[in-house]
């Protein structure tokens, strides 16, 4: 198996980008399969029953595989992960905060617009005021516990993704081809990756995955090659709709179509979600370095 590996190694350079692609998730399919097998068992679970929450066990066993297929690749590339855009450097730490801000803004702004609208209510606490209305429990919901757990797996699952799909991927990608079309693919990946958890429920997000992957790339260009930005953008993301969607915080009202606000509530398959990743791009160029 050593020898394979390092033949690979000496092949790399006159390997076609695209097929490096191939090998790196048939190589991380193989591998986590019999973990998933182990875990299903375990978890009592098998396709088609709904994952629920045991979504996430099956989700850190393939993020800790990962791990080492990505290290792996990149001894095989002879390259480093800084050169992927992963690094320890204060300015990242810097731009992942700027990131998580940009994030829980746009959605502020998202959220904050359709309920001006009508278009959504937010859910009400169970407590009342003294005129006998009841309070939303907006902060509760976001500064709590579980909110917070959320937010450290949301970093842990964005910096994952990012260093697979705008690090590993999008480099590598761009040995054969440009920028854009390199994002694309990558883009591309990234969307369809997501049909193994749901995949009634992702293919209206299709498009939107794929913008999203576009946006989170031009934020890396904007960052100077650097994940920092990308991360923080994509776990505010992650943190702020899981949230809203795991308490049922928000809930359309009828008076726009689904593909307005969302298709089964997810922000990402409808028209208004679509326009906050667009109007989010020329943001992040303002961030640019």
């Amino acid at each position: 198996m050593w020898n394979s590996i390092n033949n690979l190694r000496l092949l790399s350079p006159s390997i076609p980008a695209i097929v490096k692609i191939i090998l790196f998730f048939s190589t991380w399919v193989v591998v986590w399969l019999p973990a998933a097998i182990v875990l299903a068992i375990a978890l009592k679970w098998h396709p088609p029953q709904p994952l629920g929450n045991k979504k996430l066990p099956l989700l850190a066993s393939l993020y800790v595989i990962v791990s080492f297929i990505l290290w792996a690749t990149s001894w095989i590339e002879n390259t480093s992960f800084a050169n992927w855009g992963w690094d320890w450097q204060p300015a990242v730490l810097m731009s992942l905060l700027g990131g998580l801000g940009l994030g829980i803004i746009s959605l502020v702004i998202l959220f904050g617009l359709q309920l001006t609208a009508g278009w959504i209510d937010i859910k009400k606490s169970d407590t009342s005021t003294e005129t006998g209305e009841k309070k939303i429990n907006f902060w509760t919901l976001i500064v709590n516990p579980a909110s917070l757990l959320t937010l450290l797996l949301a970093l842990w699952i964005s910096a994952t993704e990012e260093l697979i799909f705008r690090g590993c991927l999008q480099t590598i990608l761009q040995q054969d081809y440009s920028v854009l079309i390199a994002a694309a693919i990558a883009s591309f990946i990234f969307a369809i990756a997501h049909l193994i958890w749901a995949a009634k429920e992702t293919l209206p997000q299709l498009p939107g995955l794929w913008l999203m992957g576009m946006v989170l790339t031009l934020a890396r260009i904007a960052d100077n090659g650097s994940l920092g930005l990308a991360i923080g953008i994509h776990a505010a993301w992650i943190w702020g709709i899981t949230t809203v969607d795991t308490e049922g915080a928000i809930n359309p009202t009828g008076r726009a179509p689904e593909w307005i606000t969302g298709i089964a509530a997810k922000p990402l398959a409808g028209a208004a979600g679509i326009l906050l990743l667009l109007a989010t791009a020329p943001v992040v160029l303002l961030m640019s370095k």
